[in-house]
């Protein structure tokens, strides 16, 4: 998600074309399905109804997923794909399997972040990590919209897109927009203070499966360097 960091490529100018007609091509679909261009009117209660029953009602979640990066300039920066897995509250896998493999792990306390190529492992407290952002929203229970201002909704071409913005000027998020379709999340939008947009597809979603509670729990591979101290249920450092 938007908390996988980004890799240098040391052939960035020879590629630089190649990237070109990538984010052109990209901006293309873009139009087409993602912004809602002659979008049809959504009242209020349709759009805060959606997002209710997605906090609420969704329980536990899987999909495949399709992720692109934009930058300022219209520039596509970064592509990815994989798989996720949400069980409320707080909880959520996040797996890059393409074009490098990470792991993002939430498992109600601390966030792990896994880079297998490096061999590298991130820990942070959840809470002050993911307060605010997008990620809350796909794993936060509760009050989790009270974080968040209304801004409203649209339907566009079978989808409904619903607009938050953040509470908290320093989440690092100027907007967020939830796409749905039949009533199910397809679709997220972010778009962040750097002026970058982050566009995520979900595929093959399914709603309130049996997750086992093993797919959230995370132990750092032995050969795996370890950044941060993961926190305990009391707070304490482990």
């Amino acid at each position: 998600m938007c908390l996988r960091r980004r890799r240098n490529n040391d052939d960035k100018d020879e590629r630089l074309t190649d990237r070109q007609i990538r984010s052109g091509l990209l901006l293309i679909i873009c139009a087409l399905h993602w912004i809602p261009a002659g979008a049809g009117e959504v009242t209020e209660a349709q759009g805060r109804g959606l997002l209710d029953n997605f906090v609420e009602g969704v329980q536990s979640m899987s999909a495949r997923f399709e992720q692109s990066l934009v930058d300022e300039n219209n520039i596509v920066v970064d592509e990815s794909r994989g798989t996720l897995e949400i069980l409320r509250p707080g909880r959520f896998r996040w797996t890059y399997t393409n074009p490098y493999e990470q792991v993002l792990v939430a498992d109600g306390l601390n966030i792990w972040s896994y880079d297998v190529d490096l061999a590298q492992v991130t820990v942070k407290p959840q809470r002050k990590v993911l307060a605010s952002t997008p990620a809350v929203l796909l794993g936060g229970g509760g009050k989790v919209l009270d974080d968040f201002d209304y801004i409203g909704s649209e339907e566009d071409r079978g989808t409904i897109w619903v607009s938050l913005k953040p509470k908290d000027s320093e989440s690092g998020f100027s907007k967020i927009e939830l796409g749905f379709t039949d009533g199910e999340l397809s679709r997220m939008m972010f778009a962040d203070n750097l002026e970058q947009t982050t566009l995520i597809a979900l595929f093959d979603v399914r709603v309130n499966p049996e997750i086992e509670d093993e797919v959230f729990m995370f132990e750092p591979p032995a050969a795996a360097d370890l950044v941060g101290t993961p926190v305990t249920a009391g707070g304490a450092v482990q």
